[in-house]
């Protein structure tokens, strides 16, 4: 005789579920699929609609299959996700390092398995859950916490680590997806001196590349705005990090009286060698603040100190770097900039989807009324360039319900973290968030020409089964964990 025991956590499960997240998930999906539609058809037909022969019947069938996935998901006992997170992760870090030698050559990269004729899915996409579990999985280990060198090393590992895979299967633009996670890692702990960094290379390499081809004092002028920037970040972080004003102002007078000296050779005709004058003003600045150091404030010199030689070594560098780098991966970088116009070759994506986007107006031409999309002038409409066909054909206001479908989505992740008691479910769910809010801004930047285009899908709408099932998973594990 088969006894039945009562389980009662499962059977509360569907009142645990956020419902309202689920909602949102399939009206993005449902748009997605019906916008995949409109970008690759000229006439309407509710039949093709959902014929399999059509790319939207093709994302339906993804869309059904990733229903029961989600399903599937919230069925599993939450404390599977922790047990397995670990195997989970090398599972996935084996199959993106077996990928880059056994995948098929997709326009350029090494990113994708056939399983069949027909069907190719991209590990990449999956690792992202994977990646996810494994730094939720580190942050709940029994007293964890960023607070030594050793712990950041095993936490920017397990981020850097698909990072370098995906790199060699030579997929930049799903490698720089894992690098949104850096604010995971803000959020548990790690000081804004190191966030504050991070941002200040991405501002080294624009002003580098940028202003490469002016000079000032005989240097590229973007080598020189940099070395400012250093001067003047360096005296803010004495002023926010220091106890005692004496060392910024110092610098700050330091500073602002060799600059006014420059100026005044330079007016009365005298030539500086540039290169001399900013490393001369900051090693002798670097050498007041050691000395500094043995007074006060250690540690925060220490820090001050690493940012000024870290920031000089990556100005200087970042023409080496970019000069390594493929040619459309240059290219694509200057257009974006603005350095390089290229109306008729990498730029031509980017000037199409504006004027695509621009012509659709306040409340655009009407569903299948775009001419852009139409006449297949934006290439990969369908896929990264998707936004494109919103905006074209629901204009303004279609696309701003689209954002804020997306502004829902990513707030209801927060909200998630931020309520649960568990610090698994925490760091997972703003995992997940930091990954829809990366795509999101690159994705639109890239659309409307502020970010380079480097072939990111708009999660739940571009065509693809696996950015799809990767989504899903990211966000149907997450509602799993917060049904506590």
């Amino acid at each position: 005789m088969n006894v039945q025991y009562y389980d009662p956590e499962q059977h509360s499960l569907p009142r645990k579920i956020d419902w309202f997240t689920i909602i949102i998930y399939f009206i993005m999906v449902a748009a997605g699929a019906v916008s995949i539609y409109a970008a690759t058809n000229s006439t309407y037909s509710l039949e093709a609609l959902f014929s399999f022969e059509q790319n939207s019947g093709k994302q339906f069938i993804w869309a059904g299959l990733s229903f029961v996935l989600g399903l599937s998901m919230l069925l599993i006992d939450k404390r599977m996700f922790e047990a397995y997170a670990y195997p989970i992760y090398v599972i996935l870090i084996i199959v993106l390092i077996a990928t880059a030698f056994i995948g098929g050559s997709t326009k350029g990269s090494h990113s994708w398995i056939s399983l069949t004729s027909t069907v190719k899915i991209q590990p990449a996409e999956f690792a992202k859950c994977a990646t996810a579990l494994c730094l939720a999985k580190l942050f709940d280990t029994y007293g964890f916490k960023l607070n030594s060198l050793k712990n950041y090393a095993i936490a920017c590992g397990i981020i850097l680590l698909p990072i370098l895979c995906i790199i060699l299967e030579k997929e930049t633009g799903s490698a720089l997806v894992y690098s949104s996670l850096i604010l995971v890692l803000y959020r548990e702990g790690m000081p804004g001196f190191v966030l504050f960094a991070g941002a200040t290379t991405v501002i080294y390499f624009i002003l580098v590349l940028k202003y490469a081809s002016m000079s000032l004092l005989g240097i590229p002028l973007g080598i020189a705005l940099c070395l400012i920037i250093v001067m003047v970040f360096t005296v803010g972080l004495l002023w926010v990090y220091c106890r005692r004003a004496e060392p910024g102002r110092n610098l700050l007078l330091w500073y602002g009286g060799t600059g006014l000296a420059v100026w005044g050779l330079t007016a009365l005709g005298v030539q500086v060698n540039g290169y001399a004058y900013f490393l001369t003003v900051i090693g002798i600045s670097i050498i007041y603040l050691l000395w500094e150091m043995l007074h006060d404030e250690m540690r925060a010199i220490q820090g001050i100190i690493l940012f000024i030689v870290l920031s000089i070594a990556f100005s200087m560098a970042v023409g080496w770097g970019f000069s390594k780098m493929a040619g459309y991966q240059q290219m694509r970088i200057l257009v974006a900039l603005g350095v390089e116009e290229d109306p008729k070759g990498f730029g031509y994506n980017v000037r199409q989807s504006q004027i695509a986007i621009g012509s659709g107006g306040l409340f655009g031409k009407g569903f299948m009324e775009g001419t852009q999309t139409k006449l297949k002038y934006v290439p990969e409409q369908h896929t990264d360039f998707i936004f494109c066909t919103i905006g074209e054909e629901q204009g303004f206001v279609g696309s701003t319900i689209v954002l804020l479908l997306f502004g829902a989505l990513i707030l209801r992740c927060v909200t998630i973290a931020e309520r649960s008691h568990s610090t698994f479910t925490r760091v997972y769910s703003y995992c997940v968030a930091c990954y829809l809010l990366f795509h999101l801004i690159i994705n639109i930047g890239m659309v409307l020409g502020i970010t380079p285009v480097i072939g990111i899908p708009l999660p739940l709408f571009s065509y693809g089964g696996s950015s799809l099932w990767g989504f899903t998973l990211l966000l149907f594990i997450m509602l799993r964990l917060d049904a506590e």
